[in-house]
């Protein structure tokens, strides 16, 4: 199994610290507003890299953590005039939410950064003692990043490419213009709590040291996180949590490919910045999963309209060959080749698009029995599609219940099963023309109808 370590910038062989245990930390959210879909990528690409860790038999233990104390989160609370913990408990519910309706599985672990707190004022103390951090008259404690050679590591940015590019603001009393903040003095009126450098908060970067390091060791298996976070969040957790234990950090580092909009970056300024729930009210959840899945977590995803309807169209396919079938029970169904091509493009850095291939070419096996009859070959490799689609979190649903899913039409499956009968009488009384003029009418309002020897089925287009 090879994964791609930012590191180094190549892929190598995934080892593990422990024989047959993953210790895995991503950077989540900090929960001021709803996730958007760039969090969506990150959350759903390793979720994908968890389950099929797992499938592959490794202990996986997976921490995501929480940032619920930010100059963002205080600001927005403030604008809206409720306390910070208010807002922070709610988005926290919402996006659970959200992960949810994705198939998102929920980690092991999901510390929150304030229940931290003794955590990270012992890693600065650490920090200070060895000559590595220090407070500054302004009540503030920053990293000496000049005392970390290592610096760039990561990022393979040159520290005097910073320091010459680096603007200090007039408050701030840094030594070096690239060093940053692990302890921030309160100002007043801000929530706060007592350190040894007076009432203040924790930086971001420490919170995912002291998180991380208290949650899954001095040394750990994978860090992953959004591409925007490579710099500086990660090459400053790098430094502060390398000076603080004396120990390497972290073994391979995972970062997922950005989201662009119709060929553009998605940005707030260019008002093509969408949230997760803005999207579910217009497609399936699982579309939207399939959609993120079907490209490389590592590739750069275009959002758009015609894309997210062929990711609806693509994934019908798939339910299409389970339609009507009962997979045949999982301890009857051997290993198959389509087995062992499934493991081999997902050992190669989770390649979810050659998985993707794999569960169409399962697919067309299915519809390949079902025309020659042979129902048993059918079932075992419906069992089979079942099988591998759940390690991208895929095809888990009845068929039916993703075919007739409501998402916001004015139909209601009432309705639809209604004028499917009124169809039905008007054909047994040889009115075409009336049954004609209900199908239109349902498909003009995206309703699909399957007429078969069994009846007739419907379906909601993905489109």
């Amino acid at each position: 199994m090879r994964i791609y370590n930012t590191l180094t910038q190549q892929k190598e062989a995934f080892k593990t610290l422990e024989p047959g245990k993953v210790r895995m930390y991503v950077c989540g959210m900090t929960v001021y507003d709803y996730c958007h879909l760039g969090h969506a990528r990150v959350l759903v690409a390793f979720d994908v890299v968890t389950r099929y860790l797992r499938h592959r038999g490794y202990d996986v233990h997976y921490v995501r953590n929480i940032t619920d104390i930010d100059d963002k989160i205080l600001r927005r609370a403030d604008e809206n005039g409720e306390v910070y913990t208010d807002l922070t408990d709610r988005m926290i519910r919402a996006m659970h939410e959200d992960e949810a309706k994705l198939g998102v599985l929920s980690p092991n672990d999901e510390p929150r950064a304030t229940a931290f707190i003794d955590d990270i004022i012992a890693m600065i103390q650490k920090l200070i003692a060895g000559g590595h951090a220090y407070a500054a008259d302004n009540g503030d404690v920053y990293f000496a990043v000049e005392s970390f050679p290592d610096y760039g590591k990561l990022s393979k940015k040159k520290l005097e490419d910073l320091v010459a590019g680096a603007r200090v603001d007039v408050q701030e009393a840094k030594r070096s213009p690239a060093d940053f903040a692990l302890w921030k003095a309160a100002k007043p009126g801000e929530v706060s709590w007592q350190s040894p450098w007076g009432e203040g908060r924790p930086g971001w970067h420490i919170e995912c040291s002291a998180m991380s390091t208290k949650c899954l060791g001095d040394t750990f298996d994978i860090h992953g996180g959004g591409p925007d976070l490579m710099f500086p969040h990660h090459e400053n957790e790098i430094a502060q949590s390398e000076c603080a234990t004396g120990h390497t950090f972290v073994h391979t580092w995972m970062h997922a490919g950005a989201i662009r909009v119709n060929k553009e970056k998605m940005s707030k300024s260019l008002g093509n910045f969408f949230t997760i729930r803005e999207i579910l009210e217009k497609y399936p959840a699982e579309v939207v999963r399939y959609f993120l899945v079907s490209s490389h977590y590592r590739s750069q995803v275009d959002y758009s309209e015609d894309n997210l309807a062929e990711a609806g169209r693509t994934l019908t396919k798939l339910y299409h060959a389970l339609r009507g079938i009962v997979p045949a029970k999982e301890v009857d169904v051997a290993e198959t080749d389509h087995d062992r091509r499934f493991a081999e493009v997902m050992d190669d850095d989770f390649n979810t698009a050659g998985a993707i291939a794999v569960l169409h070419a399962v697919a067309n096996d299915i519809n390949h029995y079902r025309r020659e009859g042979d129902e048993e070959a059918a079932k075992r490799s419906a069992a089979v599609l079942v099988r591998l689609g759940a390690v991208l979190g895929l095809l888990q649903q009845n068929p039916e219940a993703f075919f007739q899913a409501d998402t916001g039409s004015e139909l209601t499956a009432q309705d639809i099963e209604a004028m499917i009968q009124a169809r039905a009488d008007a054909r047994k009384a040889k009115d075409f023309a009336e049954a004609d003029r209900i199908r239109d009418d349902l498909l003009e309002k995206g309703i699909i109808l399957d007429d078969s020897r069994e009846g007739t089925t419907w379906r909601r287009s993905q489109d």
